[in-house]
């Protein structure tokens, strides 16, 4: 069983804390948090994610962007990517990792979830309907 979980995408602004708070809205059982393989950090969640998920009712408030570390991953029962190359990353920075690390639309048909960072609402809106969905 997967009880501590970690969600990763670049800067740990947009689709990662939105897919944190996903889960733990619907898995509210389990350790979820999130990290980004270039992050921003200190950075709270971006400004239209924010906008986004509150029409969804879910908060990004608090977020704090940080760096994933190779011993950070070790943590972590599962992490969940939103793209297949975070996962070739998180390889190759821990080779050990691999049976641990999958995309967060693995039960979406392998579903890759898009950076929506610096564009459109409807891009943000649209990738929130995909996480939401996978989670």
């Amino acid at each position: 069983m997967f009880n501590n979980i970690l969600v990763v995408c670049v800067g740990n602004i947009c689709r990662s804390p939105t897919a944190e708070r996903l889960l733990q809205r619907y898995h509210p059982e389990l350790k979820v948090e999130s990290a980004g393989l270039g992050a921003l950090v200190g950075k709270g969640a971006d400004p239209t994610a924010i906008s986004v998920a509150a029409e969804h009712q879910l908060s990004l408030e608090g977020h704090c962007a940080r760096q994933i570390s190779r011993r950070l991953c070790r943590n972590y029962d599962l992490i969940l990517t939103m793209e297949k190359r975070h996962i070739e990353r998180l390889c190759e920075m821990a080779p050990e990792m691999r049976g641990k690390v999958m995309l967060f639309g693995h039960w979406d048909n392998e579903c890759e979830i898009p950076d929506p960072y610096r564009k459109s609402r409807e891009t943000f809106a649209a990738v929130y309907t995909l996480l939401e969905r996978s989670a």
